[in-house]
């Protein structure tokens, strides 16, 4: 699978990973043994960058990697992980001190001495303009309990407030084709200033596979359920803050672009590998298949132009009052 370099990391990742946060929760439930399968398949496919955070079950994410990496230790995949969302979401909360113990914890679960890479996890907008918590970021690389440090952001403004750091490796930020205001000026920013972009959400938690129906039933404990008007956190994160009756006609739009030999989401994905300053697409599996179909869009042919220009169409027609001017 194509490499490229995660930004001021000066590592090398794969062009599609595996997001994790359906094997620690809020996706119903994943077997430990269902989880560890879903990590290795990935592996076999090419695929070398993982992405997980200390809230994800609670830790759960975290201590199923650092099991698996332990049984794989030839596996070379690069583990991002996220800190500061256990905690009250006020800038407060974002100090040395707390980050240390956060780091800590992550660094036990994973099993490593050192992370590869600590992104802060959404955090408060004020963070983004504070001189204290980037030199705390540095201190934690100075002490080596971390090898970089990045930023998962909800909004295009915050992310091109941490392109702006001198420190930042990358940004993590919601990108698909339901989500294109990045495209006009944080891949640009990040592109020129050598820092990594990683896309998450890339399927609009599942919309883009063009599987779902209005009678779809998501389970309880699935934010698809609990949090489609942001009840428990941003709601760009469930279905990309569009409204699921609309995302469902989008999707059945998007559907028909799919090129012959490729799914939906193979497509999404692939949508998302050509753009100009994207390092690497994390969806999430909750299945070897899953892992496998999604590591395959990494060998597609690049989309179309007409295809391109159907895609944003599409989200210029039906998608975009909903989210460009939130996110």
């Amino acid at each position: 699978m194509e490499q490229r370099v995660l930004g001021r990391t000066g590592r090398q990742v794969s062009v599609v990973g595996l997001g994790t946060w359906q094997l620690g929760a809020d996706w119903g439930d994943v077997r430990e043994e269902d989880a560890l399968a879903v990590l290795d398949a990935a592996v076999e496919e090419g695929v070398t960058f993982f992405d997980t955070a200390d809230v994800y079950g609670d830790g759960r994410s975290e201590q199923l990697i650092g099991r698996y990496l332990r049984e794989r230790p030839d596996a070379g995949v690069f583990v991002a992980t996220k800190m500061g969302r256990r905690v009250d979401q006020v800038p407060e909360n974002y100090v040395l001190e707390n980050f240390r113990a956060w780091n800590d914890r992550s660094r036990a679960n994973l099993g490593v001495d050192t992370l590869d890479l600590v992104q802060l996890h959404c955090p408060p907008t004020p963070i983004y303009s504070s001189d204290a918590v980037f030199d705390a970021l540095d201190t934690l690389v100075d002490e080596q309990r971390i090898a970089a440090y990045a930023v998962s952001v909800e909004t295009c403004e915050e992310a091109l407030a941490a392109i702006a750091r001198p420190g930042t490796a990358s940004v993590q930020i919601i990108l698909n084709p339901f989500r294109l205001k990045p495209l006009e000026a944080v891949l640009p920013a990040a592109e020129k200033a050598g820092v990594g972009i990683i896309a998450r959400v890339p399927l609009a938690s599942g919309l883009l596979t063009g599987k779902y129906t209005k009678d779809t039933v998501f389970a309880k404990d699935d934010h698809r359920s609990y949090n489609r008007h942001g009840e428990a956190f941003d709601q760009g994160e469930t279905f990309s803050g569009v409204d699921y009756e609309t995302g469902l006609e989008a999707a059945a739009e998007f559907t028909a672009l799919a090129p012959d030999g490729a799914t939906a989401a193979q497509t999404a994905l692939r949508w998302i590998i050509q753009q100009p300053g994207v390092t690497s697409v994390i969806p999430g599996a909750r299945s070897v298949d899953q892992a496998r179909a999604n590591a395959a869009a990494a060998a597609l042919p690049a989309l179309s132009q007409a295809t391109l220009d159907a895609v944003r169409d599409l989200y210029d027609r039906r998608v975009r009052v909903q989210v460009h001017g939130r996110w």
